[in-house]
C-alpha cells in the first residue's frame, strides 16, 4: 500500500498527460486518517470518473457503540453520515454561468426516507464511504487538435483539501453534533417501536397527532408556509408508549376494510400519501417522522398500457373463461389495475391502499342494475369483492375517496373523514343511514388469489444489449431500461429513491444468474433475494464495485418483473 504523499507526487506525474494516464491511480493509499482505494473504472475521450471508498477505522472515526447496536440504529447512522457527507461535498460544488452546479464529489443524497443503503457501511472496526470523483480535466489545444489531458494539480485539491476536510467534518464523531445525530437515531428507534405495535396489535398504520401529511404537490418535501397540521377527533385518540419520549398520543388504521372519505382539498390525499409512504421511516422534521405503515403495505394504481402476463383475473371478470391466464402487451386502466392487485397478493401484500384519485373508476365501483344492459362479459368492481377478499382472506383494505367510495360505505369495519386535516369517526353515522349498496356479484372461491404460484421462464429475462452482458440504465422519472427493454415504473408511488431503481435492475438480474433455473416460484425467488441481502447485505447485488444500490421492497422488485415487456411465465400451480 502506498502512502499519501506517494499518490501526490503521482498527481504531480501525470499532470498534463493523456486522462488515460488517470488509470495509473487504481490500488490503495494510506492517508493517516484513513484508507483511501481507487477501483479499476472506464473512461470516455474527455471524462474520467473513478469510483473510490474511503475506509476510516473506529480508532480515528470514535462512533459510539450504542448509535449502531441494532441493524435499524445502523441504518439510521449510515443514513445520516451520508447526509452529512453530501452537505459538505456540496459546499465544495461550483457554479457555472447558466447556475448550474459542477461537483466533483459525487454521492447521491438520500431522500427524505431512510433506506438501507451501500454508500456507508459502519462496523464496529471501521466506517467506510462509497464516492464516485470526476477527476478534473483540461482542454489542450495542439496540432492534432483538442485534448483533453490530467488536471493533477487540481486534483490534489480534491483530495488533499476537499476530501479531507468532508471526511473530517461527517465521519468523526468528535466533529459531529452530537445531539443532533443521537436524536436522527432516535427518531429511527421510536418508527421502529411504532412499526412493532402495529404488528403486534394487527393495526395497519399509526398516525400521530400533528403530523405534517400535507407536501406541496411537487416534491417529497413538505411545504411549510402552507402545511396545515393534522388533528384527530378525541374519540379516536390512543397513545403508544416509543423508544425516546414516552407515550405518542395519535391513532390507529384497524385491520378489515377501512374507508376515508374527503374531498381533494380536504387533505385525504395527503393522507393516503402519508400512509402509503408509512412504509419507510423519515427523517426527524420531515412532518411524518411518526406516521408508520406496516411494510406489506402496497398502494394499487392504475397503469393503462402496462404489460401483463399470465394473471387469472377471473374473481373481477365474470363470463369469459380467457381472463383465467389473461396477458397484454398494453392493459385498459381496469385491466391494470386488476393485475397489479392480484400481483401484490401473490406475494405476499398483506394491505392493499386505493385512492379514488389515482385507481379506475370502472375498477373502484359499478352498479350492477346495468348488467343487462352491457353484454354477457362483466368486470365486477372491488366494491363488489372487497368484503369477501377482507374476510376469506385475511387481509387489509384501505378505500380512500370522495365521489367513487359510497358501495363500500355499507361494508366497511371503519369510516373516517377528513375535513380539512381533521379526522374523525363517522363509522356510526354511516351505519344509522341505511345506505345500502348497488355494486354486487356472484360469490366466488378466493382462495386461489393468494395459493396461485407462477413460475418464470428464464430466457426471457435478457438484461444483454449489443456486446454488454448487462445493461441496465434508470433515471429520476421511474423509467428502468433493462437490456433492450424500457420499463415505466413512476405509478410505482413507492419508490423512494433512484438507488432503489438501480437495485431492482440489478436484484433481477442476480435473481436469473442465481436461481431462475433452479425450478423457484417467483415468490421463492424473492425470499432468497431477500435472505441474501439481509446476510450478505446490498453489495451482494452488483457486479461492480459501487455505493449506488439502496434496498427495495420484494414488491417494487416482483412490479418491474412484472411489466418487463420480454417477461414470460413457463408455468402456473394453484
Amino acid at each position: 500500500m502506498k502512502d499519501k504523499r506517494a499518490f501526490f507526487e503521482q498527481l504531480n506525474r501525470i499532470h498534463g498527460q493523456s486522462i488515460d494516464h488517470y488509470k495509473e491511480l487504481v490500488g490503495d493509499y494510506d492517508f493517516t486518517r484513513y484508507v483511501m482505494k481507487c477501483f479499476p473504472f472506464e473512461l470516455t475521450e474527455h471524462q474520467a470518473t473513478a469510483t473510490f471508498s474511503v475506509r476510516v477505522p473506529q480508532t480515528i472515526a470514535e462512533l459510539p457503540e450504542f448509535l449502531f447496536d441494532t441493524p435499524i440504529r445502523r441504518t439510521a447512522l449510515e443514513d445520516y453520515l451520508l447526509r452529512s457527507f453530501c452537505e459538505q461535498a456540496d459546499s465544495f460544488a461550483s457554479y457555472d454561468a447558466s447556475g448550474v452546479a459542477r461537483q466533483s464529489i459525487i454521492v447521491n443524497a438520500p431522500t427524505q426516507k431512510i433506506l438501507p443503503r451501500n454508500a456507508v457501511q459502519v462496523t464496529k472496526e471501521y466506517v467506510e464511504l462509497r464516492v464516485s470523483i470526476n477527476l478534473p480535466v483540461r482542454e489542450l489545444l495542439s496540432d492534432e487538435g483538442l485534448l483533453y489531458v490530467v488536471d493533477g494539480h487540481r486534483a490534489q485539491d480534491i483530495f488533499y483539501e476537499e476530501m479531507m476536510e468532508i471526511i473530517g467534518s461527517s465521519l468523526l464523531y468528535c466533529n459531529m453534533d452530537h445531539p443532533q445525530v443521537e436524536t436522527f437515531v432516535h427518531a429511527m428507534d421510536n418508527a421502529d417501536r411504532l412499526r412493532q405495535h402495529l404488528n403486534a396489535t394487527g393495526q395497519v398504520a399509526f398516525l400521530a397527532e400533528g403530523s405534517l401529511v400535507e407536501r406541496d404537490g411537487l416534491s417529497d418535501e413538505p411545504n411549510y408556509v402552507s402545511v396545515r397540521p393534522l388533528q384527530i377527533e378525541e374519540s379516536l385518540h390512543e397513545e403508544v408508549e416509543i423508544a425516546h419520549g414516552g407515550a405518542l398520543k395519535g391513532t390507529s388504521i384497524p385491520a378489515g376494510l377501512t374507508v376515508i372519505v374527503g374531498d381533494d382539498q380536504s387533505g385525504r390525499i395527503d393522507l393516503a400519501e402519508a400512509i402509503a409512504q408509512g412504509i419507510y421511516n423519515h427523517i426527524p422534521g420531515d412532518g411524518r417522522e411518526q406516521c408508520v405503515s406496516v411494510s406489506d403495505l402496497v398502494q394499487i394504481t392504475a397503469e393503462p398500457g402496462r404489460s401483463i402476463q399470465n394473471i387469472d383475473m377471473s374473481v373481477f371478470v365474470e363470463g369469459d373463461q380467457s381472463v383465467r391466464t389473461f396477458s397484454t402487451e398494453a392493459a385498459t386502466a381496469f385491466e391494470s389495475q386488476v393485475a397489479a392487485t392480484l400481483e401484490a397478493l401473490e406475494v405476499g401484500a398483506r394491505v392493499l391502499l386505493y385512492d379514488e384519485q389515482s385507481s379506475d373508476p370502472a375498477f373502484l365501483t359499478s352498479d350492477s342494475r346495468l348488467q343487462a344492459f352491457v353484454g354477457d362479459k362483466k368486470e365486477v368492481s372491488l366494491a363488489a369483492r372487497a368484503r369477501q377478499m377482507v374476510d376469506e382472506l385475511g387481509i387489509s383494505i384501505v378505500v380512500s375517496g370522495s365521489n367513487l367510495i359510497a358501495e363500500y360505505l355499507p361494508i366497511a369495519d371503519r369510516v373516517l373523514r377528513v375535513k380539512d386535516f381533521t379526522l374523525s369517526d363517522i363509522t356510526a353515522e354511516v351505519k344509522e343511514a341505511g345506505i345500502e349498496s348497488a355494486a354486487k356479484a356472484s360469490t366466488v372461491e378466493m382462495s386461489g388469489m393468494l395459493s396461485r404460484s407462477r413460475w418464470i421462464m428464464p430466457s426471457s429475462i435478457d438484461s444483454s444489449i449489443g456486446q454488454e452482458d448487462v445493461h441496465i440504465e434508470y433515471d429520476e422519472a421511474g423509467y428502468i431500461l433493462f437490456g433492450r427493454y424500457g420499463v415505466d415504473m413512476s405509478a410505482l408511488t413507492q419508490i423512494a429513491s433512484i438507488e432503489q431503481m438501480n437495485a431492482i435492475g440489478q436484484s433481477l438480474y442476480y435473481a436469473k444468474l442465481r436461481y431462475m433455473d433452479e425450478g423457484y416460484s417467483i415468490g421463492e425467488i424473492l425470499d432468497l433475494i431477500d435472505r441474501d441481502v439481509s446476510n450478505e447485505g446490498l453489495n451482494v447485488l452488483a457486479r461492480d464495485f459501487s455505493g449506488t444500490l439502496a434496498r427495495p421492497r420484494r414488491f417494487e422488485l416482483v412490479a418491474m418483473l412484472n411489466r418487463l415487456p420480454s417477461f414470460r411465465v413457463s408455468h402456473i400451480t394453484q
